[in-house]
């Protein structure tokens, strides 16, 4: 790795190396983004990366957006850059991978490294925004790789293998967690689908037969009268026949050809209908 803060290699380090070795330095700090960069290393790499991704915030400044915050977790096995609130790990940059580190002279907020993807193999600038601590992340990150080395070289270069696999398989659980996080919402979203498809039982027919305006049942040709059931579960009793039939404006009681019999017709009627029956007997007889 290019040191660009060798200019303190003189003075002593800012942290334990048991913070560094056996868990991290934590620091705030505002990310402009990441870019690709033809080279590993280089102060000029590096300004054209900040220079190109200050404008991008400018744009996307102007149109309302801000300068996303993020947490960065500096250790001897690399640097993670986490959502502050969710501490959700957004890029995982391996220690072995960052191939340049520095902070800018003409703008003492700016801090940047170069870190090679482990998918793509393509060198990408990762570049921040911290007003108080540029140098300071700076000088950790130096002081992580100088304590790595030293385990390095301590392991024979077996500890920088078994990172290497550690690394690999972290991100292999960064990639199944999100994968599964993807199944969950995909699994939510046809449960929804299958509830709202799905006729609640005994909601499809209404257990209250439907009236009209004036609290009637509604008489359909398709379907037979069928008395209501009382109140109690019971059926209801026949409709009774009232004793006193009424009567018409003549006086004379209503005709119905359901109940009456030959007998229920007034005399002169059914008298005259008795000398029809014998005429038309004498007329047969003579034919």
């Amino acid at each position: 790795m290019n040191r660009a803060f060798n200019r303190k290699k003189d003075k002593s380090w800012m942290h334990t190396p048991e913070a560094l070795a056996k868990h991290f330095i934590a620091y705030n700090a505002k990310f402009l983004g990441n870019t690709e960069v033809d080279q590993p290393k280089g102060t000029e790499i590096v300004k054209d990366a900040v220079r190109k991704l200050k404008f991008q915030r400018h744009i996307k400044k102007s149109e309302g957006q801000k300068i996303p915050k993020v947490e960065l977790q500096i250790s001897i096995y690399g640097v993670k850059i986490l959502e502050p609130k969710s501490k959700e790990v957004q890029y995982n940059c391996q220690l072995h991978r960052i191939s340049f580190c520095a902070d800018d002279k003409t703008d003492k907020r700016i801090f940047t490294f170069i870190c090679k993807d482990s998918e793509s193999n393509k060198h990408l600038c990762y570049v921040f925004d911290s007003e108080k601590c540029a140098e300071e992340i700076t000088l950790t990150i130096g002081q992580a790789f100088d304590l790595a080395y030293k385990k390095f070289l301590e392991s024979g270069g077996k500890d920088v293998e078994t990172r290497k696999q550690i690394g690999g398989l972290q991100k292999r659980i960064q990639d199944l967690e999100a994968e599964n996080s993807e199944l969950k919402k995909q699994l939510q979203v046809l449960e929804e689908q299958l509830m709202i498809a799905q006729v609640p039982p005994g909601n499809s027919m209404s257990s209250k037969t439907p009236t009209d305006i004036f609290d009637m049942v509604p008489f359909s040709p398709m379907t037979p009268l069928v008395p209501l059931p009382a109140s109690n579960g019971s059926a209801p009793p026949p409709p009774a026949r009232p004793t006193e039939m009424r009567k018409d404006i003549f006086g004379a009681e209503p005709f119905d050809p359901f109940t009456c019999g030959a007998a229920d017709f007034p005399p002169d009627i059914q008298s005259k209908l008795d000398e029809m029956q014998r005429q038309r007997w004498r007329g047969s007889k003579w034919d």
